[in-house]
This record gives C-alpha cells, structure tokens and sequence, in this order.
C-alpha cells in the first residue's frame, strides 16, 4: 500500500486551520494541525513530514523564526507560506528564508492544494531529471543528496538552490533561459518568482565563489550562465546518470 503523504500544517487562526486541515484530509492527505510556532516546532522535531504549509502571524513564534529552525532539522523539505501578509518585501524575504511557494490570503483551497500537488510532483521527480552528481571546477555536487562539496566543506542545499544549479549544470557553459528556468522550477514566471529566483541565484554565486574559475554570468535579456572549466559532457564521463 502506498505511503500517504504528511503534511506539517501551522496556522492559528481557529477558522481557518481546521477548515483547511479537514480539506486537504479529503484529499487523502494526512494533515497535522498546530495552532502557534512553538507548538509546532516541538513536533517537527519528532516527526518527519513530506510538505509544511506555514502562516507567518503566529504567536510565540513566528514562521519566518520556524522555518528557520525547520531548516536547522530538514533543509530540503518544501515549505508554503500561508499568509496575510501580501507586500513585495514580505514575499521575497519568505522566499529568502527559504520557503518554495507563498500563497496569500485570502486564498483557494482547490488552489493552495494544486500548488501543493505541483510542489510535491517537482520534488519527487527532482532526481530523476539530473544526474548523480556534477563536477563544477573544485566542486562536487550531489543533486540526490543536495549537497555541493569543495574540500572538506560540505553545504548542504535547500530544495529550489539544489533544482536551479542542477538546471544551470545541465546547461553548463550555455545560457539558461530566464523563462524556462521559472517555468521549470517555479511553475510560473511572475513577478514575485523571478525575484525569488535573483535571490537564488545570489546565494549560489556566493556558494561558488571559491573558486575564481566557476561564475554564473548575467545574460542581458536573456537569462544565465553558469561559466566552468569542465563542461557536462566531460561529467557524464565520469559520473554515472541516473
């Protein structure tokens, strides 16, 4: 019998989260309802879940502070923020700190559960659009276990750095179509994603920057390019594929 999939639900507005816990129930989800950060940080730490959906307005601790901490525990699993909060900045520092989706309320929950079907499908796919591993000048990077090593240092990768460098890999020392990539990755090339991605590509330069040989270089009105001295081909020499 296949494994339903757990869902680390925080919400603690007492309308909302039980109206939204019993929906995604009939959608054959197994749904665990927190009422405040605290609470929930507690269990995520003796629980393992396939997806959180997050508020950020919660007492005693908020969700940008839990998902900080959830990180700390599971840097891979997909997070949604769920929240009032609907400015510009507020949206990019959710995905800053780490969140895949932010949904604003008010909302739709046929919506909210199509976009967690959509995460879920990206990430249990995710290793089987890439290979292995890539070697990224000094770098070895591991797409399965999302890490990237150089050294003895290894950093481990939050879902959507893991999927965006394993893109730019797979199109080593070509440019990578801004579009595609959001498309791919974020299933839509909006405004508040195409910010969500800068921010990405940000965080993997500066995990790169190790190494003076390894750069991803803006391509004007195009996209990216992530510039290396061993190009895929010579990885898939190396390294077998998935």
């Amino acid at each position: 019998m296949e494994e339903k999939t757990r869902i680390f639900l925080c919400e603690d507005d007492g309308n909302i989260g039980p109206l939204l816990k019993e929906y995604l129930e009939t959608k054959d989800y197994i749904v665990d309802l927190f009422a405040d950060g605290e609470e929930g940080y507690a269990n995520f730490e003796e629980s393992s879940y396939d997806i959180c959906i997050l508020d950020i307005m919660m007492p005693r601790k908020d969700g940008y502070s839990l998902i900080q901490e959830i990180r700390l525990i599971d840097p891979v699993v997909p997070v949604i923020f769920l929240s009032a909060k609907s400015k510009k900045e507020d949206i990019i520092e959710g995905f800053k700190l780490g969140a895949d989706d932010y949904v604003t309320k008010p909302f739709s929950m046929e919506e909210l559960a199509m976009r967690i079907e959509a995460l879920l499908r990206r990430c249990s796919g995710r290793a089987h659009k890439y290979m292995l591993c890539y070697r990224i000048g000094k770098y070895l990077f591991d797409t399965q276990k999302q890490t990237i090593t150089f050294g003895d240092r290894v950093t481990k990768l939050t879902t959507k750095e893991n999927d965006l460098l394993a893109l730019l890999c797979a199109n080593a020392n070509e440019t990578l179509e801004r579009n595609f990539a959001l498309k791919t990755i974020w299933t839509d090339d909006n405004y508040f994603n195409a910010r969500s991605m800068d921010v990405y590509v940000t965080k993997l330069r500066k995990l790169l920057k190790d190494d003076p040989n390894v750069e991803i270089k803006n391509v004007h009105g195009k996209g990216y390019r992530l510039v290396t001295p061993l190009r895929e081909r010579e990885s898939k020499e190396m390294i077998k594929e998935i």
